[in-house]
């Protein structure tokens, strides 16, 4: 197989498009359209569906790009690696991490990790969503609770978990009276919340009185007295310890995870491996307390 060409395919799949890859490497478009036809024909295969204006990978096109893709990342961190004779992380990151720690953790983290790899561009997204990393040319993605039988491997490098809490002007309800409730998101449909407390479990029943789209703006208003809450205790741990919020228990349930996934744990980049360790020196324990403590 021509490496050649088989680095102009991934180039091409990797922008969506002959006249973006072209744009974006300085290299002449009829060469790239040529050597994807030279592959094609060598390998009896289809890679590209193509369009008037549309260009979509094949079944056997996005086999071909998946697996060979970290390959050839690899093998040109390599080469740059021994031209330079060191083997310091460079080139660009590309991260996806969800919302909430990427308004509490990641500003500080993408500046550390860039004040030690000063020749790594890092580029954080922030999304909820589950992305396609392939697809979207991510290096690394960081989601809470990823679904079992995802393809891509990785680890926890932080765990929390859900309290509710609300502020001292806010009495606990007692009996059947339902208590003023801010949630996140107009999905969360729960009247009643089971919790375990210090003297046993119980549920509270709830009257959402502010449905908020970001779990910040949920703490924000429930220590303006709003109503109760259901939050990680990594955020609200400091209010808690300076009396401006009262917690009513922990909110049973599955704990809250922190993975870091990426397509293979075989030919690592230097720049994720990097990025891993970073976490690591972050949060060596991995646990709320000490989240709590680096975005304090």
């Amino acid at each position: 197989m021509d490496l050649l060409a088989l680095a102009d395919f991934n180039l091409v799949a990797r922008h969506g498009g002959f006249g973006r890859a072209a744009r974006a490497s300085g290299r002449p478009k009829a060469t790239l359209s040529r050597r994807v036809s030279d592959l094609e024909a060598s390998l009896d295969l289809r890679l590209f569906e193509r369009g008037a204006r549309a260009l979509k990978l094949t079944e056997e096109g996005r086999a071909l790009y998946e697996r060979t893709g970290a390959l050839l990342a690899e093998l040109d961190e390599t080469a740059a690696a021994i031209a330079s004779g060191g083997d310091r992380p460079r080139g660009r990151l590309r991260i996806s991490a969800p919302l909430l720690f990427s308004q509490t953790a990641m500003g500080k983290l993408a500046a550390l990790f860039a004040l030690k790899y000063p020749e790594v561009r890092l580029e954080v997204t922030t999304e909820d969503r589950t992305v396609d990393m392939i697809e979207e040319g991510y290096d690394l993605v960081i989601r809470i609770n990823p679904d079992p039988g995802e393809t891509l491997v990785g680890r926890i490098f932080l765990r929390d978990r859900l309290v509710v809490v609300a502020s001292p002007s806010l009495g606990r309800p007692t009996g059947n009276v339902a208590v003023p409730a801010v949630v996140r998101g107009a999905g969360d449909l729960n009247s009643v919340w089971e919790v375990t407390a210090p003297n046993g479990r119980s549920n509270i029943r709830v009257e959402p009185v502010l449905r908020l789209s970001s779990l910040i703006m949920v703490r924000d208003a429930v220590r303006a007295g709003v109503g109760a809450a259901r939050l990680p205790v990594s955020l609200v741990s400091h209010d808690l310890a300076a009396g401006k919020l009262v917690h009513w228990g922990d909110v049973d349930g599955p704990e809250i995870a922190l993975w870091t996934l990426y397509p293979s744990r075989r030919l690592l980049s230097a720049r994720v491996s990097a990025f891993l360790d970073c976490l690591k020196d972050a949060f060596p324990s991995g646990t709320p307390e000490e989240f709590a403590s680096f975005i304090d």
